[in-house]
Protein backbone atom coordinates (compact mmCIF):
# COMPACT_ATOMS: atom_id res chain seq x y z
CA UNK A 1 0.00 0.00 0.00
CA UNK A 2 2.82 2.56 0.85
CA UNK A 3 4.12 2.22 -2.50
CA UNK A 4 0.12 2.76 -4.08
CA UNK A 5 0.11 6.02 -1.77
CA UNK A 6 3.34 7.34 -2.89
CA UNK A 7 1.95 6.93 -6.39
CA UNK A 8 -1.42 8.81 -5.48
CA UNK A 9 0.81 11.49 -3.51
CA UNK A 10 2.77 12.65 -7.04
CA UNK A 11 -0.55 12.53 -8.78
CA UNK A 12 -2.74 14.56 -7.34
CA UNK A 13 -6.18 14.43 -8.03
CA UNK A 14 -6.04 10.99 -10.26
CA UNK A 15 -5.68 8.49 -7.75
CA UNK A 16 -8.79 7.52 -5.23
CA UNK A 17 -6.90 5.18 -2.44
CA UNK A 18 -9.61 3.65 -0.25
CA UNK A 19 -8.23 1.18 2.76
CA UNK A 20 -11.04 -1.77 2.98
CA UNK A 21 -11.98 -2.13 6.90
CA UNK A 22 -14.44 -4.62 8.59
CA UNK A 23 -14.94 -4.61 12.08
CA UNK A 24 -11.76 -2.54 12.61
CA UNK A 25 -9.67 -5.03 11.13
CA UNK A 26 -7.96 -4.08 7.63
CA UNK A 27 -8.77 -6.76 5.30
CA UNK A 28 -7.55 -4.69 1.81
CA UNK A 29 -6.90 -1.68 -0.53
CA UNK A 30 -8.10 -0.11 -3.19
CA UNK A 31 -6.65 2.43 -5.69
CA UNK A 32 -9.18 4.51 -8.91
CA UNK A 33 -7.47 6.24 -10.84
CA UNK A 34 -9.03 9.29 -12.30
CA UNK A 35 -9.14 10.85 -15.39
CA UNK A 36 -6.08 9.02 -16.74
CA UNK A 37 -4.21 10.10 -19.94
CA UNK A 38 -4.06 6.29 -21.68
CA UNK A 39 -1.79 6.76 -24.23
CA UNK A 40 0.26 9.80 -22.72
CA UNK A 41 -1.27 11.78 -25.91
CA UNK A 42 -4.69 13.51 -24.86
CA UNK A 43 -6.39 11.26 -26.99
CA UNK A 44 -8.21 8.72 -24.46
CA UNK A 45 -9.02 9.58 -20.80
CA UNK A 46 -10.03 6.82 -18.81
CA UNK A 47 -10.53 6.24 -15.14
CA UNK A 48 -10.66 2.63 -13.47
CA UNK A 49 -9.49 0.15 -10.98
CA UNK A 50 -5.85 0.72 -9.97
CA UNK A 51 -4.74 -1.47 -7.30
CA UNK A 52 -6.69 -3.73 -5.33
CA UNK A 53 -5.24 -6.21 -2.77
CA UNK A 54 -7.50 -8.65 -0.51
CA UNK A 55 -5.31 -9.93 2.35
CA UNK A 56 -5.05 -13.77 1.59
CA UNK A 57 -7.39 -15.08 4.24
CA UNK A 58 -9.95 -12.64 3.43
CA UNK A 59 -10.48 -13.47 -0.12
CA UNK A 60 -13.95 -14.91 -1.11
CA UNK A 61 -16.07 -13.00 1.21
CA UNK A 62 -17.18 -10.28 -0.44
CA UNK A 63 -14.36 -7.63 -0.08
CA UNK A 64 -13.36 -7.46 -3.55
CA UNK A 65 -16.87 -7.43 -4.60
CA UNK A 66 -17.42 -4.60 -2.27
CA UNK A 67 -14.42 -2.81 -3.49
CA UNK A 68 -14.95 -2.91 -7.50
CA UNK A 69 -18.38 -1.52 -6.45
CA UNK A 70 -17.41 1.73 -4.15
CA UNK A 71 -15.16 2.61 -7.33
CA UNK A 72 -17.88 1.75 -9.21
CA UNK A 73 -20.39 3.90 -7.28
CA UNK A 74 -17.44 6.85 -7.35
CA UNK A 75 -16.88 7.19 -11.13
CA UNK A 76 -20.52 7.13 -11.41
CA UNK A 77 -20.77 10.01 -8.95
CA UNK A 78 -18.23 11.96 -10.98
CA UNK A 79 -19.91 11.34 -14.25
CA UNK A 80 -17.69 8.64 -15.80
CA UNK A 81 -19.46 5.92 -17.96
CA UNK A 82 -17.17 2.75 -18.09
CA UNK A 83 -14.72 1.46 -15.67
CA UNK A 84 -11.21 0.34 -16.67
CA UNK A 85 -9.50 -2.60 -15.32
CA UNK A 86 -5.62 -4.55 -16.23
CA UNK A 87 -5.04 -7.90 -15.07
CA UNK A 88 -2.31 -10.74 -16.08
CA UNK A 89 -3.59 -13.52 -17.84
CA UNK A 90 -2.74 -16.71 -16.08
CA UNK A 91 -4.27 -20.18 -14.16
CA UNK A 92 -4.23 -17.79 -10.61
CA UNK A 93 -5.21 -14.32 -12.24
CA UNK A 94 -8.29 -12.28 -11.79
CA UNK A 95 -9.82 -12.61 -15.07
CA UNK A 96 -13.10 -14.78 -13.82
CA UNK A 97 -13.51 -12.17 -10.50
CA UNK A 98 -13.60 -9.66 -13.14
CA UNK A 99 -15.59 -11.44 -15.63
CA UNK A 100 -18.14 -12.40 -12.75
CA UNK A 101 -18.80 -8.71 -12.18
CA UNK A 102 -19.20 -8.00 -15.54
CA UNK A 103 -16.25 -6.49 -17.08
CA UNK A 104 -15.61 -7.40 -21.01
CA UNK A 105 -12.62 -8.47 -22.10
CA UNK A 106 -11.21 -6.31 -24.73
CA UNK A 107 -8.83 -7.08 -27.44
CA UNK A 108 -6.51 -4.50 -26.19
CA UNK A 109 -3.16 -5.43 -24.33
CA UNK A 110 -1.05 -3.21 -22.13
CA UNK A 111 2.37 -4.24 -20.77
CA UNK A 112 1.33 -7.69 -21.37
CA UNK A 113 -1.69 -7.41 -19.61
CA UNK A 114 -5.56 -7.93 -20.73
CA UNK A 115 -8.10 -4.60 -20.75
CA UNK A 116 -11.39 -5.10 -19.10
CA UNK A 117 -14.03 -2.66 -19.38
CA UNK A 118 -17.43 -2.38 -17.32
CA UNK A 119 -20.27 -0.29 -18.17
CA UNK A 120 -21.63 1.79 -15.55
Amino acid sequence: MAHSLAEAYVRPGKAWPRVIVDDGRVVGFVMAFLDFDWHDDGTDIRSGLWRLTIAADEQGKGYGRFAVNAVAEELRRRGTRTLHVTWHPGEHGPENFYLTLGFEKTDERVNEEHVGVLRL
